[in-house]
């Protein structure tokens, strides 16, 4: 998704010069690292990071990078503040064991026993499904993230309402799969079970006792902060602003904003087995089952180093190895800002790295290179590697751009006028899109987008979003809208490519308020072969009778066409001359059209 603003050439800005000068490192292991880092700020395009390293219960290294704000050239500084995304996930979970020490859970115990506005796609999962499956992601659910990206409300019940249509595509416990929906219901387990909403229990339960002094979770608090970070996007090699996103209503998900400092007093609760300052914030059980393995993510063979096979999940938690030693780590990325917070319990390190880019590479090189020191390995040169493979995605971006090519059909056009293609769309999975059309081009209204849909071939459109200038987004779109019709030929449904099993989107009828006088004029007994079928009508709503049958309530869709209400797919078309009764009916229905004429 992009919002393109202010450009901004590298070549115009000297970040060599503007690291901060303070806190210049005192350990020896780090020596020289102010220069490497300052080289991965230019050679990676990054507008501003931060950096924090912990050892034990001290931090013997924090600074900030670049420009929180490019254009006013303000400095990042180790109290700068910045999104941390799905870092955020690790708060979310330590809420729950809290609570479960405090004997109001079990992170076994059913899950929407405790969430009761919870609802799973089918019975077998509500049965079945623990809180520990939902803070381990190993539901069955893949991650249906633009359900709640590009349809974004701050009602929580409303968003949490949209599981039940989503269709695992694993059995449970079959398949690591990534779902923010699964953190979002563990914060509101949390809300239940406390009475507090999730910011607060986030505030009272760690931010307070932790003096995390800087951190929030709004990002209207967040905005106004005067050492807060712009967000950021690179475009080839060009920084732009881009908008801050707010996903309060997935705030448990990831909506912390924190600094390096703030977060340094995180990680060092973790490195000490749950206690800062010598009070206990977090059990030492509950780190120990956080910080372990708890499902296989994937095969995690190393790559070109030698290294220990491990890729797994904790609770809120990445579990790998680095070189040898035993890593835990979440990333974060939302719009503009890219985190890594890791800590390495048997070394009793931590780094925390934050950006002010959108998913960058820059946290991962940060993190490696300083770690390569502080355990006294040979140094990889991260940083020209990540370049590299920079080039090579370039390249196979621009491939794949020629493989899409090959499969677009030219010279194509749409098989109905654009007006039939307009209406209000809806999967209960997602929400409503409502698509209009102006001059010869259709528009998609979803949430905060307005997306123009550029004509692909055939039925197919693409989504191209439109910026504030009221321009639309140059570039292909991988995302595809796929118009459907029925048997009568008329559009009635589009499949959008939003996720790897496309969702389905039904058009909504739009119904018209049609006056007695109007109605009266379709009633009658009409002849369907030897049957008689009974049109009348009651409190101004039109029903037909089909013997042996119930009576079907109608919905009135304009020009003599009426949808049944109780049955998908059913419809009736009056043929009516002028001004007069109706002189017969079509029923169009899955397994054809069957027409009927009045009785005289």
């Amino acid at each position: 998704m992009k919002y393109l603003f202010v450009l901004l050439l590298l070549s115009s800005i000297n970040f060599s010069a503007i690291s901060q000068e303070n806190n210049k490192p005192t350990d020896a292991r780090l020596e020289g690292i102010d220069s490497l880092l300052n080289r991965v700020l230019k050679d990676q395009h990054i507008a501003g990071f931060s950096v924090a390293v912990v050892e034990g219960d001290k931090v013997i290294y924090s600074k900030g990078f670049g420009y929180r704000d490019v254009e006013n050239k303000k400095p990042v500084t180790p109290n700068t503040l910045f999104a941390i995304g799905s870092s955020t996930k690790a708060f979310t979970s330590a809420l729950l064991g809290i609570l479960q020490k405090e004997g109001k859970l079990s992170l076994d115990g059913n899950a929407v026993s405790y969430l009761p506005q919870l609802r799973f796609f089918n019975d077998n999962m509500n049965n079945q499904i623990i809180v520990r499956d939902m803070m381990t992601h190993r539901t069955g659910l893949s991650r249906y993230d633009l359900s709640w990206y590009v349809f974004n409300t701050s009602n929580r019940d409303s968003i949490i309402s949209r599981v039940r249509y989503m269709e695992p595509n694993a059995g449970l416990r079959e398949k690591w799969q990534y779902n923010n929906y699964m953190f979002l219901a563990q914060g509101m387990i949390a809300e239940k079970l406390t009475g507090k909403t999730w910011e607060q229990n986030i505030k009272e339960r760690f931010f307070l006792p932790l003096e995390m002094k800087r951190s929030n979770t709004s990002m209207a608090e967040f905005k106004k902060d005067a050492d807060a970070s712009l967000p950021y996007e690179l475009d080839g090699d060009v920084i732009k602003k881009t908008d801050y996103y707010d996903i309060d209503g997935m705030g448990p998900a990831g909506s912390i904003n924190s600094s390096v400092n703030d977060m340094a007093n995180w990680i060092k609760t973790w490195i000490s087995g749950g206690y800062y300052n010598g009070k206990e914030i977090l059990s030492s059980d509950y780190i120990a089952e956080a910080a372990s393995p708890q499902m296989v993510m994937g095969g995690g063979l190393p790559g070109a180093e030698p290294d220990v096979y491990m890729s797994s999940y904790g609770l809120g938690w990445m579990i790998n190895s680095y070189r040898g030693h035993y890593k835990v780590e979440h990333g974060g990325n939302i719009d503009g800002f890219s985190a890594s917070v890791s800590f390495f319990p048997t070394d009793k390190l931590g780094v925390v790295v934050l950006t002010n880019q959108n998913v960058s590479s820059v946290p991962s090189i940060v993190l490696n290179s300083i770690t390569d020191r502080l355990f006294k390995l040979k140094p990889i040169d991260w940083n020209s590697k990540s370049v590299e493979a920079n080039r090579i995605a370039k390249e196979k971006k621009a491939n794949l751009k020629k493989e899409a090519d090959l499969k677009h059909i030219l010279n194509t056009k749409p098989s109905h006028p654009l007006k039939e293609y307009t209406g209000v769309f809806e999967n209960p999975a997602y929400g409503l899109m409502d698509i209009s059309v102006k001059n010869d081009s259709l528009f998609v209204k979803v949430g905060k987008y307005r997306v123009w849909l550029k004509h692909y071939h055939y039925d197919v459109f693409e989504w191209r979003e439109i910026n504030k200038d009221g321009k639309p987004d140059t570039s292909e779109s991988n995302l595809k809208f796929n118009f459907l019709t029925n048997n009568d030929g008329k559009i009635e449904s589009l499949s959008a490519s939003f996720e790897l099993k496309s969702p389905i989107f039904t058009l909504k009828p739009k119904i018209v308020n049609l006056d007695l006088k109007t109605l009266e004029q379709y009633e009658g007994v009409y002849m369907l072969g030897t049957m008689e079928v009974k049109v009348s009508v009651r409190n101004k709503v039109l029903y037909v009778f089909v013997p042996g049958q119930q009576d079907y309530e109608t919905i009135a869709l304009g020009d003599h066409n009426f949808k049944l209400k109780a049955l998908e797919g059913y419809n009736l078309r009056f043929e009516v001359k002028g001004n007069g009764k109706a002189e017969s009916v079509l029923f169009i229905q899955p397994n054809g059209t069957f027409k009927a004429v009045r009785k005289s």
